[in-house]
């Protein structure tokens, strides 16, 4: 749900339809064929996770920070699952470009930039972690640090995804809304390492 509203938010050109009719937002069918629910957002769906696991740790209050360890561990890897599909299906492209190992889509030379995240943001974080996990400080350290090197590595990563057409730069001919969410991403990964270390 955070994925699809967090779209719909930032990356829609048609939010004021969606806002106007919400339960459109989740609708599979346009004009009574499938077309399935299209438009997802990952740092939406770190809001929902964020959420949701405020909620349940207001149920279970000493069991929360144990789980979120085990999940940073593991959303890495299926990361680097999503973003081979989207590679198998030209999703999420990169800039164009000229260099040898680039792949064309649609006729046009670009960046495999599905690799490239599915590479930093999926295979080097769960190498890092995997390696860490075992000198960590405290329950939760793991989730705090997988939010911070997320961040770093889309931030990076972005410089070779071609931005979203609706949007396109956001800032200076350079910055996208990717880059823009992880910087806030990482601040607030910051913030959370330090609050979970203190309580």
């Amino acid at each position: 749900m955070g994925a699809r509203i967090w779209y719909i938010l930032f990356y829609d050109p048609n939010t004021s339809y969606y806002l106007s009719r919400p339960w459109e937002i989740f609708n599979p069918f346009h004009n009574g064929d499938f077309i399935g629910i299209r438009g997802m957002s990952y740092h939406g769906a770190v809001v929902g996770a964020v959420i949701s696991s405020y909620l349940f740790s207001r149920r279970y209050p000493d069991k929360l920070s144990k789980i979120v360890d085990i999940v940073a561990l593991s959303i890495p890897v299926g990361y680097i699952f999503g973003r081979v599909g989207n590679f198998l299906n030209q999703e999420l492209i990169g800039r164009a470009t000229d260099i040898p190992w680039g792949i064309y889509v649609d006729g046009v030379l670009r960046h495999p930039s599905q690799l490239y995240e599915a590479i930093l943001e999926g295979a080097l974080i769960a190498i890092a972690l995997f390696l860490y996990r075992g000198r960590k400080r405290f329950n939760g350290e793991l989730i705090a640090l997988y939010g911070i090197l997320y961040s770093i590595m889309r931030f990076i990563s972005e410089f070779w995804r071609e931005p979203d057409i609706q949007l396109g730069f956001i800032y200076g001919g350079w910055l996208t809304m990717g880059q823009v969410q992880s910087l806030v991403m990482l601040l607030f990964s910051i913030w959370i390492y330090f609050f979970i270390q203190r309580n």
